[in-house]
């Protein structure tokens, strides 16, 4: 069971006095997730007014420090439409990149979604499928990829902890039926992220968690940062396992 830090994706700066938004930012908290924790790391790339951003001059840069923070350890980039919503100028975007990180996380219900997969696997990047609904765990299934992607992540955007399970439920259902056998990563957003990795911890799957997910700690206070998140995912991760 791997814990994935996802240190910002697409807040706004100033959502979290701790988020992190520059490059330098990026690298320094991810190196924090990791002393505390976490076994890879995921980024929203960001330009220089702090937007999302895919362009090849705001990833390579980033990538390079982010390496240099935490080598060895695996870094995982969005091409979600929030960081650039032509879906026509995200392909072309993603194509140009020249430094490409371990893994990119592809959100299935969105357009253009089944060719940038095809192309990031094409240049033997690890694609993570993103599945926030059962339409979307569908098409995984018809598109006959899933052998060609490295993990899906299974990720119920209702806020409602117990809809949440129950669409994470659902979504596992269809996956089960296909076959389709990747390694899955359960995460949830706002109250519903720590019960959804409870859930995922259970499971057995990979878990997640970062200010991208919850700015508050389970116990519903506001969280110092990144890395008092993944500590806290830790120590339940480990004491689930010691039970």
């Amino acid at each position: 069971m791997r814990i994935i830090a996802c240190l910002n994706g697409d807040r706004r700066p100033g959502a979290h006095p701790a988020l992190p938004v520059s490059a330098e930012q990026i690298a320094l908290d991810a190196a924090a997730a990791v002393a505390a924790g976490a076994d890879e790391v995921h980024v929203h790339p960001r330009d220089g007014s702090g937007g999302g951003a895919l362009e090849p001059q705001v990833l390579s840069p980033m990538l390079e420090r982010l390496h240099a923070a935490v080598p060895g350890v695996p870094v995982s980039v969005t091409t979600a439409l929030s960081a650039e919503p032509d879906p026509w100028r995200r392909y072309d975007l993603v194509q140009r990149w020249g430094s490409l990180p371990d893994s990119a996380t592809v959100n299935l219900h969105e357009p253009g979604a089944v060719e940038v997969a095809r192309m990031l696997v094409d240049r033997r990047v690890r694609v993570e499928a993103g599945v926030a609904d059962v339409d979307a765990a569908r098409l995984l299934a018809a598109i006959g990829m899933a052998a060609e992607f490295g993990r899906v992540l299974v990720a119920p955007q209702d806020t409602d902890p117990d809809r949440a399970l129950a669409e994470a439920e659902r979504i596992e259902a269809v996956l089960d039926r296909a076959g389709i056998g990747l390694p899955r990563l359960l995460h949830g957003v706002g109250e519903a992220a720590w019960p959804v990795l409870e859930a995922a911890a259970a499971a057995g799957h990979d878990v997640r968690i970062g200010l991208e997910d919850t700015l508050r700690g389970p116990d519903g206070g506001e969280a110092a940062g990144n890395a008092a998140l993944v500590q806290a995912a830790a120590e339940r991760v480990s004491s689930r396992a010691r039970r």
